[in-house]
């Protein structure tokens, strides 16, 4: 199952940059840019079966967010990293003492967030290794950076949900991943039992990338477990 991120951030493009850097990442990201809607989205969050991390802004439109990460330590133990343009120690020896994991001074690097989001999870006993982000093996290329995906040179349009599911795919490329995990991550909790989804959308992508579809070499079948891309060459 994808981890999944609480990002309040009230800046527009920022969020709209780091939910979309994420997304690509294998994060399941709940966006919001509010004390308000981060705390309705956290009351769902904890009815789906809880966040994995909290990405925390302090200047929202409706308060600030340290008042939001008082509450979190009150009521879980979620990793929660503080990006903020608040410089000087004084705020960040507040927030840490306040319970934040880290304290992130923007502007910032994806690889940096990415770093400390590994590492804050990591002491709740969760390992995470850098997702793939880029495929090369047999003629298809994929780039989840570029949302581009080519076959022997020539770019392959793809659906939405193909996409995301070859992405999906991606991130674990070499490993089966089951159907379960295909269907959360791609469809949605709720959707765990469709495997005709995965019959139906599995069929279409192997239409369009594999030379033979009738016997896949890229996007291949463990019957009964799930599907797994082939492992690309070192």
């Amino acid at each position: 199952m994808s981890p999944t991120v609480l990002l309040v951030e009230d800046d527009r493009e920022l969020r709209h940059t780091l939910s979309d850097a994420l997304t690509v990442e294998g994060y399941h990201v709940h966006a919001s840019a509010s004390l308000a809607d981060a705390r309705a989205l956290l009351a769902h969050a904890a009815a789906e079966g809880g966040l994995d991390l909290v990405l925390l802004d302090l200047g929202l439109p409706d308060g600030d967010g340290e008042h939001l990460l008082t509450q979190l330590r009150r009521e879980r133990t979620t990793p929660v990293i503080v990006i903020s343009a608040r410089h000087g120690d004084d705020p960040k020896v507040r927030l840490l003492d306040a319970g934040a994991d880290d304290y992130l001074v923007k502007p910032f690097s994806l690889a940096e967030l990415l770093a400390r989001m590994r590492v804050a999870m990591r002491h709740r006993g969760r390992q995470l290794r850098p997702s793939v982000v880029r495929y090369d093996h047999e003629g298809l290329e994929v780039d989840l950076e570029a949302r581009q995906v080519r076959r022997d040179g020539d770019v392959v349009h793809l659906t939405p949900t193909e996409y995301a599911l070859l992405a999906r795919l991606v991130r674990s490329a070499g490993q089966v991943v089951t159907h379960r995990q295909l269907l959360a991550d791609v469809w949605g909790p709720e959707f765990t039992e469709h495997t005709h989804y995965l019959r139906l959308y599995m069929g279409q992508l192997r239409a369009k990338l594999e030379t033979d579809p009738a016997e896949p070499r890229l996007l291949l079948t463990d019957p009964g477990v799930g599907y797994r891309l082939v492992e690309a060459a070192e």
